[in-house]
C-alpha cells in the first residue's frame, strides 16, 4: 500500500530510504542500544535520521536528494529495508547509494549493482508508459539492523514539488528529520505546514541568490493504527509544497490559485476535441429526435461506452496532454483524459457543452486550502439548464458499464477541479449518503425439526452498496460471481441452489439485483423437544474492540449506509414459539438501529432489522460511547429465538 499511496503523494515512489554510511573507520553508526526506549515502543522500525532537500535551479527543472537511515526492528518492518526510486522520461536518477550496519552500528554491507533492478512500472492496462523505478532490496535475516540509503532525482517537470511527510507509516517512529528547499528569489515557495508540532515552524534564510526554507522534527513515536481513525496523513507532521511558477516541456504555467492551474491544464489542451466529419454526422443522426438535453447525453455516453476502452498512454508531457479526439475516434481507446475529451467533443457534436474536470480518485480528498496538483484521474462535468433549477450530469468515461451520472467510490463524495476557459473552479462530485447507499434484504426460511432449513432470499442494493456486486457482475462469469458471493458470506454450514445477479437499468440510481437460494443444514441447534434459532440470517454487525489505554485519534466513520432486512421464518409443523427475542431501539449520533419480531396471522415469524449510518466524525473520547453501540448491535444481532415441539 505504501507504493500507491507515495506515488500519487509525490508523483514518485519511495518506499524505504536512509542515509548512506560515511565512508572508512569503524565508528559505529546508528548503534540500537542508542534508541530511546520511547521511539521503540509500538514501532517496526525507527527512522534515525533524514535529510531531504529540494533544490529548484529554475522554473522547468529541480533536484531532489534524499538521505535516510531506519533501524529495522522486526520482520513487519522489513520493507524498510528496502528502496525504490521512480523516474521517467522527464526525470532521472543520479545516483542510488546503501549500506548496512548491524545492531551494534558496525557496516555490513555496502549495496551492491545486483541488488539493484530497474523495472518498468507498468500498470497492468498501459499501452504505453515511461514510467520506471530503480529498487534496491537490503534485507537482512536477523533483527535489529539499520539500512541507509542515499539517491538524487534530476527532474524536468516542476508542476510537482515534494510533500515531506517523514512519518509515512503507523509503527514507524522518527528520531531526527529534516527538510530544505533552496529556490530563486524569482520562484518564491508556497508551502502549507500541517500538524507540526508546537514549536516547529519554518527557519526562512539566504543562501547566495537562493531562499532557504528548512524544517526539523525530533523524537516522533510510532503512531498506532486504531479502529475508525482517519488517514494518517490528518494526523502526522508534514510540510507541502508547490511552485508558484512552473514549465513542463516548454509549457509555461503559473500556480498562485485553483484559476491558474486549471487554465494552464486547459489551454494546454484546446484544439483537441476535433472531430472527424464522419463521426459528427454520426452524433447528430444519434441525437435528432432525442427529446431532451439529457436523452442526447446518454445516447451519445452509450454511443462512447460501446466503442471505446481504456488503455493508458502516458509519455513525457502525456500525463497532462490529451491525444486528439480524431486519434480516439481511429483506435477506440485511450487513458482517462482522452476518453473524456472525446465525450467531451462527442456530446458538442450533439450541441451539449461539457468541461473535463480534474479528480483525485480513489484516495482521500484534496485539499482545497493548498493549489496545487494533487489529481490523478480525469471525468467529464456536462452542466445542464432546466427552466428553473441547475442540474449537473457527471460522467466516468473509462468504464464501459458505469451507469449514466454515477461516480461511485472511486470519485463520488469530493471536490474535482473544473477546467474551463476562464480557468479552474473547485467544485463537488456527486455526494452518497445513507438515502443512497442502500440495501434491503428479503429472506424466507423455511425450517424443519432437525433445525435444518432451506432459504431464498432477494438482495437490492443502492449507490456505493451495489459497487462491488457491480464489478463482479460485469467482471466474472457466473460460476465465479457465485463463488466470490459464497466466500463472502458469515455463514459456516451452507451450500447455494441458486444464484443470480442482474441490474436495473431503470433505477434512477445504480442498482443491483441478487437472488440466493441458501441449503442450510444447521441453521438451528435442536436441544430435546426445542429448537433454538437466530432470526438474524445474514447481517450480524461484529463488535468493535475497546481501547487500550487512552485512544489518540478521532473517530471517523467514513461510510454512509442504510441496511433493511426482513427474515421470515416458516415454522415446520408440530413445532411453537416458545420465546422471541425482545425489540430492540438505539437512537445516537453514530446511528439507528431497530430489530422486532412477531407472528404474523399464519403462524409464521417475522424479523425485521435497520440499521442506518451516516457520514460523520466525533471527538476521540466519543469512542467508548461508540464501542457501546456497536456492542449493543452485536448482542441483538446474535439474539435467538426458541421453538419447542407440541405435545402430541
Amino acid at each position: 500500500m505504501r507504493f500507491s499511496s507515495l506515488f500519487l503523494l509525490n508523483t514518485g515512489i519511495c518506499l524505504t530510504t536512509a542515509l548512506a554510511a560515511a565512508a572508512g573507520g569503524k565508528e559505529p553508526h546508528y548503534p540500537v542500544a542508542t534508541l530511546a526506549p520511547a521511539l521503540r515502543e509500538n514501532a517496526h522500525a525507527v527512522i534515525r535520521t533524514e535529510e531531504e532537500t529540494l533544490l529548484v535551479k529554475s522554473a522547468g527543472r529541480t533536484v531532489r536528494t534524499v538521505r535516510r537511515a531506519t533501524t529495522v526492528l522486526d520482520e513487519a518492518g522489513a520493507n524498510w529495508a528496502t528502496q525504490l526510486v521512480y523516474y521517467d522520461q522527464l526525470s532521472s536518477v543520479s545516483y542510488l547509494r546503501g549500506t548496512v550496519y548491524d545492531a551494534e552500528g558496525q557496516a555490513v554491507r555496502q549495496l551492491r549493482a545486483s541488488d539493484v533492478k530497474d523495472y518498468g512500472l507498468s500498470d497492468g492496462f498501459s499501452l504505453a508508459t515511461d514510467a520506471r523505478g530503480r529498487v534496491a532490496d537490503l534485507r537482512q535475516p536477523s533483527y535489529p539492523y539499520t539500512v541507509s540509503f542515499e539517491y538524487e532525482v534530476v527532474s524536468d517537470n516542476s508542476l510537482f514539488y515534494t510533500t515531506w511527510q517523514p512519518q509515512s507509516d503507523e509503527q514507524l517512529a522518527v528520531e531526527q528529520a529534516s527538510f530544505r528547499v533552496l529556490t530563486p528569489a524569482s520562484l518564491p515557495l508556497r508551502f502549507q505546514e500541517r500538524h507540526l508540532p508546537k514549536g516547529v515552524a519554518v527557519a526562512h534564510s539566504q543562501q547566495g541568490d537562493l531562499q532557504v526554507y528548512q524544517w526539523e522534527l525530533t523524537a516522533l513515536p510510532a503512531q498506532e493504527e486504531e479502529p475508525y481513525g482517519p488517514p494518517l496523513s490528518e494526523m502526522v507532521p508534514a510540510v507541502a509544497t508547490a511552485p508558484t511558477t512552473f514549465e513542463v516541456q516548454g509549457h509555461r504555467g503559473s500556480l498562485t490559485s485553483w484559476q491558474d492551474l486549471g487554465l494552464w491544464n486547459y489551454e494546454l489542451n484546446t484544439g483537441r476535441d476535433v472531430l472527424p466529419e464522419a463521426v459528427q454526422a454520426r452524433v447528430a443522426a444519434l441525437v435528432k429526435d432525442a427529446p431532451d438535453e439529457r436523452t442526447r447525453i446518454r445516447r451519445v455516453y452509450d454511443m462512447l461506452q460501446s466503442s471505446t476502452r481504456y488503455v493508458s498512454v502516458q509519455l513525457g508531457l502525456g500525463g497532462w496532454q490529451t491525444i486528439p479526439a480524431t486519434n480516439v475516434s481511429n483506435t477506440g481507446y485511450g487513458d482517462c483524459k482522452a476518453l473524456s475529451n472525446y465525450c467531451m467533443a462527442l456530446l458538442k457534436a450533439a450541441g451539449v457543452q461539457s468541461y473535463c474536470a480534474l479528480v483525485r480518485a480513489d484516495e482521500p480528498d484534496i485539499r482545497t486550502d493548498f493549489p496545487s496538483n494533487q489529481f490523478n484521474h480525469v471525468v467529464l462535468c456536462v452542466p445542464l439548464t432546466k427552466a428553473a433549477k441547475r442540474d449537473t450530469v457527471w460522467l466516468e468515461c473509462t468504464s464501459q458499464n458505469t451507469a449514466l451520472g454515477y461516480m461511485g467510490s472511486f470519485t463520488g463524495n469530493r471536490h474535482a477541479l473544473l477546467l474551463t476557459p476562464g480557468g479552474g473552479q473547485i467544485v463537488c462530485t456527486p455526494r452518497y449518503g445513507a438515502a443512497e447507499n442502500r440495501r434491503e434484504r428479503r429472506a424466507d426460511v423455511y425450517l424443519d425439526a432437525q433445525g435444518s432449513a432451506t432459504a431464498m432470499l432477494h438482495t437490492r442494493r443502492t449507490g456505493l452498496e451495489q459497487d462491488q456486486f457491480s464489478q463482479l457482475l460485469h467482471g466474472l462469469d457466473p460460476a465465479q460471481q457465485k463463488k466470490r458471493i459464497a466466500e463472502s458470506l458469515p455463514l459456516s454450514n451452507f451450500s447455494i441452489s441458486k444464484f443470480a445477479l442482474t441490474d436495473d437499468a431503470k433505477a434512477a440510481i445504480p442498482t443491483i439485483n441478487e437472488t440466493l437460494g441458501l441449503t442450510l443444514p444447521q441453521f438451528g441447534t435442536p436441544s430435546g423437544r426445542r429448537v433454538f434459532v437466530v432470526p438474524n440470517l445474514l447481517s450480524r454487525l461484529p463488535a468493535v474492540s475497546a481501547p487500550v489505554g487512552e485512544r489518540q485519534t478521532d473517530i471517523w466513520l467514513a461510510s454512509a449506509f442504510s441496511h433493511a432486512d426482513t427474515v421470515r421464518i416458516h415454522v415446520p409443523a408440530g413445532f411453537q414459539t416458545e420465546s422471541i427475542p425482545a425489540p430492540v431501539k438505539l437512537t445516537t449520533a453514530f446511528g439507528t438501529y431497530s430489530t422486532q419480531m412477531q407472528t404474523l396471522p399464519d403462524g409464521t415469524l417475522q424479523y425485521v432489522r435497520s440499521l442506518h449510518m451516516p457520514r460523520t466524525r466525533f471527538p476521540r473520547t466519543e469512542y467508548p460511547a461508540y464501542v457501546e453501540f456497536r456492542r449493543k448491535i452485536n448482542a441483538a444481532d446474535k439474539a435467538q429465538l426458541v421453538l419447542v415441539k407440541t405435545e402430541s
